[in-house]
């Protein structure tokens, strides 16, 4: 029996990566999905992964950062499928640079998309699970968002930031029967890892208890047992999925 037949999730930044995975997982599970991303090839991506698992698949492409954006996407669901059963807030952007030399807009950028992006989407996302009285929201933050991050200032703000909005709306919706939560990756094999060099991946993984990077599998993991109603008794809670790298 399929986990998420015809529930219907929306996961943004879903074009690659880490949401690319998620989205494939749900899609497995039977859900009617929509896929945003700023990526205009989105809507292609979406009607591969609606072919290969057989289900509704709709792609939209989306900048977080803009509200009427966001109320759009909501909109579009709503059209499509009736309801939103499942938000994930993947979105998210890096403009890494120490803090004494960063520009306002690049600060600014990475909280709009990151932390912004997901107010913008919770809260439309909201007004109509408030009315069913049932829905999940998985926040993705980052383990820099507990531990801050050199270089990082304003992505480990933005991530932190995550945080204390995942805790505050569970809290208001909780009476809803809505569950709000959130996944801090650590360090996770993606394009990004890819590029560092040896040397540092070595120094990375000596640190990590498990001795390994994540996986974009282990992540969606976690997402898809916050998204079920096998976690019907967490909310406001951040799941690290780092291998043991921060306890």
């Amino acid at each position: 029996m399929k986990k998420f037949l015809q529930k219907s999730v929306i996961v943004t930044g879903a074009f690659k990566g880490i949401g690319r995975r998620i989205s494939e997982r749900f899609a497995e599970e039977g859900a009617y999905l929509v896929m945003t991303d700023i990526n205009e090839d989105i809507s292609e991506e979406a009607r591969k992964i609606s072919q290969t698992y057989n289900t509704k698949v709709i792609g939209i492409k989306h900048d977080v950062s803009n509200e009427d954006d966001c109320k759009k996407v909501v909109d579009e669901t709503i059209k499509a499928f009736g309801k939103i059963d499942i938000l994930v807030n993947n979105a998210g952007i890096t403009k890494d640079g120490l803090a004494i030399k960063m520009k306002e807009e690049d600060f600014m950028n990475v909280i709009n998309v990151n932390l912004k992006g997901t107010f913008f989407m919770s809260k439309y996302a909201l007004g109509v699970m408030s009315l069913k009285r049932y829905g999940k929201i998985i926040n993705i933050s980052s383990i820099v968002g507990l531990t801050g991050q050199a270089g990082q200032v304003n992505y480990s703000s933005s991530k932190a930031g995550v945080i204390g909005l995942t805790k505050s709306l569970a809290r208001e919706y909780a009476k809803r029967n809505i569950n709000i939560n959130a996944v801090a990756p650590g360090f996770i094999k993606t394009d990004m890892t890819d590029k560092l060099e040896e040397k540092t991946k070595e120094n990375i993984i000596s640190q990590i208890p498990l001795g390994r990077f994540g996986t974009v599998e282990d992540v969606a993991n976690c997402v898809l047992f916050l998204a079920s109603d096998e976690s019907s008794y967490i909310t406001g809670q951040v799941i690290s999925v780092n291998g043991g790298l921060y306890m």
